[in-house]
């Protein structure tokens, strides 16, 4: 009996041991392969002009960049959206990236996606400066106002690369066509601000990651985790994260990120109010000016929550 006993617990020991084995194994392999992107958002309709639905948009993920012929294209683009401060000195004058604001890569429904720049989108008309613009124009327009700096060439390797990734992105949606998926979340634009309140309200759950004095914070390799949300290294005025009710979607339907591990990224629990507070807060703390700021909205109603 002892000697069964004594066999039995052996087996017992070399069991536990094999699998420990594989699951550090298992654990390695992940730590040493990372998945490219998050989990694959929920299919989105896509619709024609007349509203109807005429597919389905899947979101695609990065490691399907590895199989197209534009692969380098793509993928630097991919990168210079992620790490624009780094890989443009040149060209951003502050601590963010194209994709402090683009969530998720530019795939998040109410996170200013990119889902819709190709399919024919571009050029379009826009109300700020009164005239139909590129896609290149748009990138350009963010670059000088919301990383306050110094406009590409069109012509550029790095503006060619971001187009190429955009292009991906909506390579499925047909021409005239666009996702079923908005850019920014509803918001409530009647509600009227408590900048007392955002400051309070700024304090208890956004300086943990954004900064006491709206600094930002960077990772231990000096990278933007964080992206400051006023001051010199933040937007500057005349970037449409300046406008209260602008940021107050973007908080709302996008604050904090990364809540869970499923979409959406956002916990969506804060009332318009909270999100409207905040926002008026923060909004109105010191920042660079727009040398451009007086040429906005030339032919068109400028929006009630214009900082000028």
């Amino acid at each position: 009996m002892k000697t069964l006993h004594r066999r039995r617990h052996a087996a017992i020991v070399v069991a536990i041991g094999v699998l420990a084995l594989v699951t550090a194994g298992v654990l390695l392999y992940a730590y040493r392969n990372p998945a490219l992107d998050a989990s694959a958002a929920p299919t989105l309709d896509i619709f024609d002009a007349q509203r109807a639905v005429v597919g389905q948009y899947h979101t695609p993920s990065a490691e399907e960049i590895a199989s197209l012929g534009n692969a380098d294209a793509v993928m630097f683009g991919r990168r210079l959206l992620n790490e624009t401060a780094r890989l443009l000195p040149d060209n951003v004058g502050n601590d963010l990236n194209c994709n402090s604001c683009h969530m998720a890569e530019g795939k998040r429904p109410f996170g200013n996606h990119y889902l819709n720049t190709g399919g024919g989108s571009y050029p379009r008309y826009m109300t700020r400066p009164g005239k139909d613009i590129g896609l290149a124009e748009r990138i350009n327009g963010c670059l000088q106002r919301s990383m306050n700096g110094k406009p590409l060439a069109r012509d550029a390797p790095q503006m060619r690369a971001m187009l190429e990734y955009m292009a991906w992105l909506s390579r499925t949606v047909p021409d005239g066509a666009r996702v079923a998926a908005r850019s920014e979340g509803p918001i409530d634009t009647s509600l009227p601000p408590d900048r007392a309140r955002g400051q309070a309200l700024y304090a208890a759950q956004c300086a943990a990651c954004h900064g006491d004095h709206g600094e930002g914070r960077r990772d231990g390799s000096g990278d933007i985790a964080f992206p400051p949300l006023w001051g010199e290294r933040s937007f500057n005025i005349g970037a449409g994260m300046a406008r209260l009710y602008k940021a107050a979607s973007f908080i709302k339907h996008n604050m904090p990120p990364a809540a869970s591990r499923e979409p959406p990224l956002g916990q969506q629990v804060l009332p318009d109010q909270d999100a409207v507070d905040i926002a008026d807060y923060f909004i109105h703390q010191p920042r660079p000016d727009f040398a451009g700021k007086g040429k906005d909205w030339p032919r068109d109603p400028k929006p009630k929550d214009a900082r000028y």
